[in-house]
């Protein structure tokens, strides 16, 4: 009613502003009237000949013109948050992977989109997307994710290998078989979907198992785990993006080779598909070009 009390005074009659707006002449008279009705004051002069404003209609037009300014500003950037990536994004991921993967592709993404900001949250937890107001999350899962209702998609996979100091290894001998382990100060890397007591390692003869001791050392970090493995505490699990720097400078040698453990796959999740907003969108496109690249290079250069 609002529009078409404000079309009324623009077009200076019923008839013109009914056409305008596409609609019955009768629809517009009516809106009038009632909109008068709801506010108990008349708005508009009538006669045959010309339309008027009273003082309390010129007083509300301007609020009317000032209100609906307002809104179409309002509908305008809801709309271009459609097209257009600007704003903050709130991201949340896992410590290692997100210090690995997620925030160089991040730079690179803001580098691109200079008109967003991104917002994260590195944590071990595993925050409701909703009620922790995030735009995105990256989750690593030993299984495909639970249908929830949110939106995933697959990024790529990634796994851990056995490390231990080049000095640990001279003084209590080098692991040659899965149940050599078991003789071995055992560094564990604590992670809820993982078992505390055990490794299933899978290599050229498949899965195999072997129960660990109490282990000397449990760590819910893989960087601090890195730390401990390098002083030359144990054999520990460290995921390939922790374990590489180290391997490609000596502080670390990697124990069963042909062997890996803890596999996970890391995905994005976010809330809706339909209306997604753009800076979502994009972003999760950038990561799932930009984060299995990053894999497989970090693949390759463990093979090596």
């Amino acid at each position: 009613m609002m529009r078409i009390f404000v079309r009324i005074t623009e077009e200076g009659s019923f008839t013109a502003a009914a056409s305008r707006l596409n609609i019955p002449t009768a629809n517009a008279s009516r809106a009038v009237a009632q909109l008068e009705t709801h506010l108990r004051t008349r708005l508009l002069h009538r006669s045959t000949r010309r339309l008027a404003l009273t003082e309390a209609g010129e007083r509300y037009l301007d609020r009317c013109q000032q209100i609906l300014t307002s809104v179409d500003e309002a509908e305008a950037e809801a709309a271009n948050a459609q097209v257009r990536p600007s704003g903050r994004l709130r991201v949340h991921a896992s410590p290692g992977f997100g210090t690995t993967y997620l925030v160089p592709a991040a730079v690179r993404y803001q580098e691109r989109y200079p008109a967003v900001s991104v917002e994260l949250t590195l944590s071990s937890g595993t925050p409701d997307l909703l009620d922790d107001g995030y735009d995105l999350m990256l989750r690593l899962s030993a299984t495909q994710l639970p249908d929830s209702g949110l939106v995933s998609h697959r990024l790529g996979e990634v796994h851990s290998v056995l490390c231990a100091a080049p000095a640990y290894l001279h003084a209590r001998g080098t692991p040659h078989t899965v149940q050599d382990i078991r003789g071995h100060t055992c560094l564990q890397f604590v992670m809820s979907i993982f078992p505390r007591d055990r490794w299933h390692l899978d290599g050229p003869n498949g899965r195999e198992t072997v129960e660990l001791p109490k282990a000397a050392v449990e760590i819910n970090l893989p960087d601090a785990l890195g730390v401990a493995l390098r002083e030359g505490v144990g054999i520990g699990a460290l995921p390939m993006s922790s374990a590489l720097p180290s391997l490609d400078s000596g502080a670390l040698v990697r124990v069963l080779p042909q062997y890996r453990l803890q596999k996970l796959t890391a995905f994005t999740v976010h809330a809706s598909r339909q209306y997604l907003d753009a800076k979502i969108r994009t972003f999760v496109d950038f990561l799932r070009e930009a984060v299995p690249t990053a894999l497989a290079e970090d693949e390759a250069a463990l093979g090596r």
